[in-house]
C-alpha cells in the first residue's frame, strides 16, 4: 500500500505540473481519481495523496469498493442502467454521465435531490454516449423538475489527437454558460492540457495517477 500511495503521489506532481503549464492553478481544478480495473487498494492510494473524488465506470465495482473504503466521494462515470440504480444510490455522490430523462427518474425515486451531470456528445461520434447538444437545455430542465441537483456538463473527447477536442471541449463550456452550470466534466490523462485551456473545471484521471490498467480486475 505504502508503495502504491507512493507511486501515486509522483504521479499526481506529474500531472499538476502539466495543468500549471497549461496555464491553471490546478487547485481550481478537481481531480476526479478514476480507478477502473483497479482494487480497492488504489482508492486507499488516492485517498492517501488527498484525492477524496473518486470515479468508477462498473456499479458493481463502485458499490464493492464502497463497502470497504470509507471517505471519499464516489462518481459514477458512465450510462447508469435504471437496474443499477438501487445498489448506487446510497454510495454515488456525483451521477457524471446522466444522458435520458427514465434514468434521471430511477435516480430521483432512489437519491431524491441527487446532484447530476449532464452528458452531452460534443464529438458526435456515434459510438460515444451523451445527449445530443441541442436536446441538452430541455434534458436540463427535465432533470430539475424531476428534483434533481443539476451541477454542469460533461464530455469525452473525441477519438484522435489532443488538439481534435478543442472544438469539442470549447462547445461544452459555451453550452454549460449558457445554461447558467458551473461544473464541466471534462479532459482525461491523454487530452488534460486541451481540456485546462479551454476550461474544464473537473478531469477524470485514471492512467495519469495509476498507470496502465489491470486488466484482470
Amino acid at each position: 500500500m505504502a508503495g502504491l500511495a507512493a507511486d501515486v503521489a509522483e504521479r499526481l506532481a506529474v500531472v499538476r505540473d502539466r495543468i500549471e503549464r497549461a496555464g491553471r492553478d490546478w487547485r481550481e481544478i478537481t481531480l476526479v481519481a478514476v480507478t477502473k480495473d483497479f482494487g480497492p487498494e488504489a482508492v486507499e492510494a488516492a485517498k492517501a495523496n488527498g484525492l477524496l473524488d473518486v470515479g468508477e465506470n462498473r456499479a458493481d465495482h463502485l458499490v464493492d469498493k464502497a463497502r470497504v473504503v470509507r471517505g471519499v466521494r464516489w462518481h459514477f462515470l458512465d450510462r447508469v442502467q435504471r437496474n443499477k440504480v438501487a445498489a448506487l444510490a446510497p454510495h454515488v455522490t456525483l451521477w457524471q454521465a446522466l444522458d435520458r430523462v427514465a434514468a434521471g427518474r430511477e435516480i430521483a425515486k432512489r437519491a431524491p435531490g441527487a446532484a447530476v451531470l449532464v452528458q452531452v456528445n460534443v464529438s458526435g461520434e456515434p459510438q460515444k454516449h451523451g445527449a445530443h447538444p441541442g436536446e441538452a437545455t430541455a434534458l436540463v430542465g427535465d432533470l430539475r423538475s424531476l428534483g434533481l441537483d443539476v451541477r454542469g456538463l460533461m464530455a469525452v473527447g473525441p477519438t484522435g489527437p489532443p488538439e481534435a477536442a478543442r472544438p469539442a471541449f470549447r462547445s461544452l463550456v459555451e453550452l454549460a454558460d449558457q445554461l447558467g452550470l458551473a461544473v464541466r466534466s471534462m479532459g482525461m490523462t491523454d487530452d488534460l492540457e486541451v481540456a485546462v485551456q479551454e476550461g474544464t473545471t473537473m478531469l477524470r484521471i485514471g492512467r495519469g495517477l495509476f498507470g496502465a490498467r489491470n486488466r484482470a480486475r
